[in-house]
């Protein structure tokens, strides 16, 4: 019987390719949306990938927010650490995300959906920000059934650390819920990105039962700000009171404290343990020169895998902070959720 690989971290979520165009203006206008927001897309949405296709230069760039994470982590560990789970189509799209995981050091483990087109993200630039817009297409039809298939069980089974982001909650609660409660009954480190605002906004419901079954909570100050907003947390735009109210939730698994940490872009870094939500620390972040920053799209997700794979190397909480600081610092020099090649010495 052949050995199946173990892989420290475990991530699911929506594998989708980033179509990025840039001065999208008008495109901000024409379709209603914000400049640094994330919305699903709608029924009006769908003409504009046909629309950035045709009327703009466009880049394609391996997307998906816990992809994202998973290849940040992926790049700082060692090889062979990190396995991702979602569900794609057969088609090009597909062959791009594996070409892109394979360059980054990534195992994936797609369910693929014959005849279905692999998700695709909308990135529209303007200056130095991007608004996201996702259609998740195969993504969305992920199925339980695949976390205890023979291929996945024991990667689940053998990794000590789990990462699933917010927008996989739009369609895969059940799974998120399956994959949470082994890892709390086992001990296992459970991670969450907050992903979005609308997540907070439009699936409280889904969002605050998993919250339980994790130990980090990762997110931004405009998804702390939803999240405190849908559930009637006094001060919204006080992130210290979102971020403890979070940290002291009711867990699982009380044998591990809970860590929420929230990212202000290029302001301090806010992060509040369960263990004392009085002690807050924050960290300052080291601003990347306009001249130098070229593409913001993916940094919350690198700074996510930064801190998740200096968590698992060993590493203290400041420091994992500090490395996460360095992946995101490194993406919005790049274009799209992408890193450096050579590898850069992180850890």
């Amino acid at each position: 019987m052949a050995t199946v690989p173990t892989y420290k971290l475990f991530c699911i979520g929506n594998p989708l390719l980033d179509i990025q165009v840039r001065d999208g203006e008008a495109l901000l206008e024409k379709y209603g949306l914000k400049a640094n927001d994330a919305v699903l897309a709608e029924e009006r949405h769908m003409p504009m990938y046909d629309e950035l296709v045709q009327n703009y230069p466009v880049t394609y760039v391996a997307g998906g927010g816990s992809q994202n994470a998973a290849r940040a982590a992926a790049y700082v560990l060692l090889p062979d650490s990190v396995v991702y789970v979602g569900c794609v189509g057969d088609d090009e799209f597909a062959d791009r995300l594996r070409a892109a995981n394979k360059r980054e050091g990534l195992h994936d483990r797609y369910l693929v959906k014959t005849g279905e087109k692999t998700g695709a993200c909308a990135v529209i630039l303007t200056g130095h920000h991007r608004s996201l817009v996702p259609t998740l297409r195969a993504a969305e039809k992920f199925e339980k059934s695949h976390l205890s298939s023979p291929e996945v069980a024991p990667l689940v089974d053998a990794a000590g650390y789990i990462y699933v982001d917010g927008y996989f909650l739009t369609h895969g609660t059940e799974s998120v819920l399956e994959i949470g409660k082994k890892a709390a009954a086992a001990s296992k480190m459970f991670a969450l990105n907050l992903a979005a605002p609308f997540i907070a906004q439009s699936f409280i419901a889904q969002l605050q039962s998993v919250l339980p079954y994790c130990d980090i909570i990762i997110g931004n100050e405009t998804e702390a700000e939803a999240y405190a907003s849908a559930t009637g947390l006094p001060e919204p735009k006080n992130l210290v009171l979102t971020a403890r109210a979070i940290a002291l939730l009711p867990k699982a698994n009380p044998k591990q404290p809970r860590i929420v940490v929230i990212t202000r872009g290029p302001e301090p870094t806010v992060l509040v343990s369960s263990v004392d939500s009085d002690d807050v620390k924050v960290y300052k972040v080291t601003p990347i020169p306009d001249s130098l920053i070229v593409d913001t799209n993916g940094a919350g997700d690198a700074f996510a895998g930064g801190f998740l794979g200096a968590l698992i190397a060993g590493k203290n909480l400041d420091d994992c902070v500090e490395v996460g600081h360095k992946m995101g610092a490194m993406c919005v020099q790049m274009v799209g959720p992408q890193f450096k090649w050579p590898k850069v010495q992180i850890l």
